[in-house]
């Protein structure tokens, strides 16, 4: 292989500190355009190899690291890295199989539903060698349909289209699933990301413990995978609101399916929480699991503002001694800027608050030591004194 990248004399350059990623503003000139989507050398100042990696100068991380060796994009290392990425993978039908760069395909996100696959590619590279991926993952897990869900905005930066599909060319039709023991209607081609958030489902359970005889208020509930586990361990009321409405009246759908008694509505949680402002404190147990409000790192200083009121509002809601559940699913926020955001939140809701857990996202969405971003869950279980 003969392309290669170089970085700059001056480039302070992540990589060189196990980072899997070089930006277009590190390199010393970019390669043409004829080896976007291929296998590129990556070499520092002083022409020492750093590895190989895909390429796109079309996006703004131009370089991928696949491996510190001389590897080949080919049939045999798909085979191998997806052999690694399913040994790592607990048991059970419902999991993520592959993360990204923690598993050497960068730009490639699978999740099982069972004997269905949702498959998510956003590198060039990938994607022109996504049929193989597809025939190798159908192979390897004996899995019957693989929703190509192409519709993420992170495509357009690399340059790539939008778009959905199967691998039979069947569209695959919504319907109830078996997830924990409480069905849901899933919509794994139309509905929201792969149509269910796998990376929560142990806080589920985690949650679910503080539930019984309270009264509980799920905020952000989406599908109401959390009122739904509340309402199951037998809290007193359940109420989950969300602004998006399709997914108020899925939730509504999954509760009466599963006989369990737990109220949502379609509301804005911000506007909420400012309309009881002057309520007296009503909540036992409060559940925060918003959205990524940073979706940029220049997006982070209004977010960090953005989870601090959300976390006041809910401290001050809460009765002596109840429970709040916090989440954040930004990558760019990290462990010590949540604890921070907590704190502030507590010092002026005026209210002694205690870490009873530390949450984290679950082992099949592996954290790659050198790459933070492949870190984005994170959160505590409080309690509100």
């Amino acid at each position: 292989m003969s392309a290669s990248l170089k970085l700059k004399p001056n480039a302070n350059s992540r990589v060189l500190g196990g980072h899997p990623w070089v930006f277009a503003n590190e390199c010393e000139a970019l390669l043409p355009a004829e080896h976007d989507g291929e296998l590129v050398e990556c070499r520092d100042r002083t022409s020492r190899f750093l590895g190989t990696g895909i390429y796109n100068s079309k996006s703004q991380i131009v370089w991928r690291r696949l491996s510190r060796d001389r590897v080949t994009l080919d049939e045999a290392y798909l085979r191998a890295a997806l052999t690694r990425a399913l040994a790592r993978r607990p048991a059970g039908e419902f999991k993520r199989l592959v993360w990204s760069e923690s598993d050497d395909l960068p730009g490639v996100v699978v999740d099982q539903f069972g004997d269905t696959l949702v498959l998510q590619i956003q590198t060039l590279a990938m994607e022109k060698r996504s049929a193989v991926i597809g025939d190798l993952l159908a192979e390897l897990t004996g899995a019957k349909e693989i929703i190509f869900r192409n519709d993420a905005n992170i495509r357009k930066l690399e340059g790539l289209t939008v778009e959905v599909h199967t691998r039979t060319g069947a569209a695959w039709e919504p319907r109830w699933v078996n997830i924990d023991g409480f069905d849901y209607w899933l919509d794994l081609q139309g509905g929201q990301k792969t149509g269910f958030y796998l990376d929560q489902r142990e806080q589920h359970a985690a949650v679910a413990k503080y539930a019984a005889g309270k009264r509980v208020l799920d905020a952000f509930c989406n599908q109401g995978s959390f009122a739904l586990h509340c309402a199951k361990a037998g809290a007193a009321s359940v109420l989950g609101l969300d602004s998006a409405f399709d997914a108020v009246s899925q939730a509504k759908k999954n509760a009466e399916k599963n006989g369990l008694k737990a109220d949502f509505q379609g509301a804005n949680v911000f506007d909420w929480f400012t309309a009881q402002r002057e309520a007296a404190p009503a909540w036992d147990l409060i559940i925060l699991d918003p959205p990524p409000f940073a979706k940029s790192k220049s997006a982070l200083e209004g977010a960090l503002r953005g989870y601090k009121e959300l976390n006041l509002r809910a401290m001050k809601s809460l009765l002596p001694g109840g429970v709040l559940a916090t989440y954040t699913c930004s990558h760019h926020m990290q462990d010590a800027q949540l604890r921070d955001v907590v704190g502030e939140a507590a010092a002026d809701a005026k209210r002694r608050v205690h870490v009873l857990e530390f949450c984290h996202q679950p082992a099949d969405h592996p954290v790659l030591v050198t790459m933070p971003e492949s870190e984005y869950l994170r959160g505590y279980i409080l309690r509100v004194e």
